[in-house]
């Protein structure tokens, strides 16, 4: 056995929130500089880049930002990151379970579609909180720190700020729709497919419901949620990075990339996306079964010693 074990009581919902949005964060801080190379190759190609800087592959990719940025711009926007998986990932994971439970009226065995649809509930749900924790993310990722380069935000607060001052609470909320659709497909497949999976092992006995388990089920999860979200991932990404004016809508901006970049345009930073996706599933999983079980621990020995 690795880990801790399943507790005997199932997790309260408030254990669940807080281990799946500590767990987000452990997550994107080892995962960010990969999440930060799939925005720059994303938004590569909607204009030219600065002195002729182009990025080919992900570990290229890093390595010219490391080249021509230095080290800490690969963690540009973790701030905003942070920010977004605290309250992001808390609702998205954490309501998870209740939502499906509410759906089932309480029963133990849920349907596919119930999964599905407990999926996409919280993934819309939980943007509706984060959509400007991300908004400013993205665009820290997407600005370069070069000298003579005037930069868009110098900090988190200021980003905040700035869009609000600039471009009104539309601003802040901007690309909410596509990021609605993108993380209702995330979510549902990720957690879904992790469920699926994991189910799948525990039921025929290949592994034990512990960190094994966990990790191939993460695994299989992020691969199938990169393959199904990244299209809608990368419209996202150019259409909150955009300036006012630059494409009428989401769907607008679909058009232009596939008119002027065609379809390949839609799985630009497809191998980042997966090792992003895929590693930080790894993680946040992983972390996310062992902080709750910690906790569901620590819980059961402060109540037996009192």
């Amino acid at each position: 056995m690795v880990g801790f074990k399943p507790s005997d009581a199932p997790p309260p919902l408030g254990v669940k929130m807080a281990s799946a949005g500590a767990a987000a964060c452990v997550a994107d801080l080892i995962t960010f500089p990969l999440d930060t190379a799939k925005v720059r190759l994303q938004i590569q190609g909607e204009k030219k880049g600065v002195e002729g800087i182009r990025y080919r592959g992900v570990f290229g990719t890093i390595s010219t930002m490391v080249r021509t940025e230095g080290p800490r711009s690969l963690y540009n926007g973790l701030v905003a990151g942070l920010q977004r998986q605290t309250c992001f990932a808390s609702i998205r994971i954490g309501l998870y379970d209740n939502v499906k439970n509410f759906y089932t009226g309480g029963t133990e065995q849920a349907s596919i579609l119930v999964r599905i649809l407990a999926g996409c509930t919280t993934g819309a749900m939980a943007v509706s909180f984060a959509q400007p924790t991300d908004v400013v993310k993205v665009r820290f990722q997407a600005q370069m720190n070069l000298d003579g380069v005037a930069r868009r935000y110098t900090g988190t607060m200021q980003a905040y700020k700035h869009i609000f001052q600039n471009e009104g609470m539309r601003g802040l909320w901007k690309g909410t729709l596509p990021n609605i659709t993108r993380n209702a497909l995330v979510n549902c497949t990720e957690l879904v497919t992790y469920d699926l999976i994991k189910e799948a092992i525990l039921k025929h006995r290949l592994l034990s419901d512990n960190l094994p388990c966990h990790f191939v089920s993460a695994f299989g999860a992020g691969f199938v949620t990169t393959v199904i979200a990244s299209p809608v991932d990368v419209v996202k990404t150019r259409y909150m990075n955009s300036p006012p004016g630059l494409y009428k809508s989401a769907i607008n901006c679909s058009w232009i990339m596939m008119t002027k970049e065609g379809p390949s345009a839609f799985y630009k930073g497809f191998v980042p996306s997966f090792l992003r996706l895929g590693s930080w599933n790894v993680v946040m999983f992983v972390t996310f079964e062992q902080i709750k079980r910690a906790m569901m621990v620590t819980k059961k020995r402060y109540e037996e010693g009192n």
